[in-house]
């Protein structure tokens, strides 16, 4: 049983460092590990879960562990709330909805959304115990059931590099059909997918810059733990 002051998302690198890495561990399996180790911490795999979040929360407002999955998250969900525009923020493939949780902190009125509905349960479960106030949603990050031009700003944020590269485009069209002004799409610079993470694909600036091409709306490719495209519609 682990420690429940010490359980949060670097859990994820941990697991991948000492079981996926060295082969002990089938890459397939990796999530089933997880979520047998985090709801293993205490009787009540809610109340696991709970410290789960609070501590990875806590960790990426605060000090992370130099090497953990927070310190890699951290900037790159500091970007992410810096970029956004107005109050009514929508996050494509949201997973634990780390992101989702920091904007409404902030204030902004937020959807998540994910495919994986146990992750959107949770997600949904969870908000309320931390005090906060979110909509949630699974839906398909190509077709999600929400009127046009519905919200300020629309994120993926580390959602394409799991996906085939001939679904960029329908993805990033939903993005623009649901945005009043501003689209964000990040993704990781890898040498290699991680397998582990369920990456499919690596990319680099040239790749974001095609895509933002296909849109025909001017955007900016910048470099920030990661590649961001951002594309302003007002």
């Amino acid at each position: 049983m682990m420690d429940l002051d010490r359980l949060d998302n670097d859990l994820a690198g941990w697991l991948d460092r000492t079981l996926v890495r060295p082969g002990l561990l089938p890459p397939d399996r990796f999530e089933d590990a997880f979520v047998a180790v985090v709801r293993a911490s205490a009787g009540d795999p809610d109340d696991a879960w709970l410290a789960f979040y609070r501590n990875t929360l806590a960790a990426l407002h605060g000090e992370v562990r130099p090497g953990g999955t927070n310190a890699e998250l951290k900037p790159v969900h500091e970007r992410a709330a810096e970029l956004v525009v107005g109050a009514e923020v929508l996050e494509l493939g949201s997973c634990f909805g780390f992101l989702a949780l920091r904007l409404a902190a902030a204030g902004h009125r937020v959807t998540a959304t994910d495919l994986t509905r146990g992750t959107v349960d949770l997600l949904a479960r969870t908000a309320p115990r931390l005090g906060l106030t979110l909509d949630t949603m699974v839906a398909d990050a190509r077709a999600v059931p929400l009127p046009d031009a519905s919200m300020d700003t629309v994120f993926a944020v580390h959602l394409l590099e799991h996906l085939p590269a001939e679904e960029d485009k329908a993805v990033l069209a939903e993005m623009l059909r649901l945005a009043r002004h501003r689209v964000v799409v990040a993704v990781p610079f890898e040498d290699v997918p991680n397998e582990t993470w369920g990456h499919l694909r690596r990319f680099d600036e040239s790749v974001l810059a095609e895509l933002g091409d296909t849109t025909g709306l001017p955007y900016t490719v910048s470099t920030h733990h990661g590649g961001w495209l951002v594309i302003d519609l007002h």
